[in-house]
């Protein structure tokens, strides 16, 4: 919704902060597919791509220069800064939550980590659904886990580009004055 409304607005700094967020967040679907092949080590995966989330919504330093240049009571502006402080106590509150299951962490699945598992399996039905109209065929765990460990090394490719080519040529500067929506 957000999105939508800064395109609508042409605020180009807060489409360039969801752009990036979206970008980012292609990680948490991953890690949910690693969730459902019950591959070790998908809920460390999907701590970390919290983290990146909430970093990548707080990393851009022209974006947040831009956001305290708006009214207190801008709409836009004061939407997306609770929505990015809800995203930040979201992804603390899982991190603890992890912290009391940190077998889990490691393998997800032991008996004790069924809590983690079952949020998934709405995601699996639908999958499975939509797996089987388009392909005839049922979606399975070793096809989660296949489709997710690829999906995560191309992912990590990804970020390691972005790491070493990306980052030191741009630093904190999104470029979004610079119409590089990308």
């Amino acid at each position: 919704m957000i999105y939508i409304w800064s395109v609508k607005k042409k605020n180009k700094a807060i489409e360039k902060l969801l752009s990036n967020y979206w970008k980012i967040s292609i990680l948490y679907f991953i890690s949910l597919l690693l969730i459902i092949g019950k591959e070790n080590f998908s809920l460390l995966f999907l701590n970390i791509s919290n983290i990146l989330m909430t970093i990548s919504i707080w990393f851009w330093s022209d974006i947040n220069n831009e956001l305290k240049e708006y009214k207190i009571l801008h709409p836009l502006a004061i939407t997306t800064k609770v929505w990015r402080w809800v995203v930040t106590f979201l992804t603390i509150i899982l991190i603890l939550q992890s912290y009391n299951n940190l077998s889990c962490i490691y393998s997800i699945n032991s008996d004790l980590c069924i809590n983690w598992i079952e949020p998934s399996k709405n995601l699996y039905l639908s999958l499975n659904k939509s797996f089987n109209f388009l392909f005839g065929a049922n979606f399975t765990e070793p096809i989660a886990k296949f489709t997710g460990s690829f999906a995560f090394l191309i992912y990590i490719i990804g970020l390691f580009q972005w790491l070493i080519i990306e980052l030191p040529r741009t630093g904190r500067n999104s470029g979004f004055a610079n119409n590089e929506i990308s």
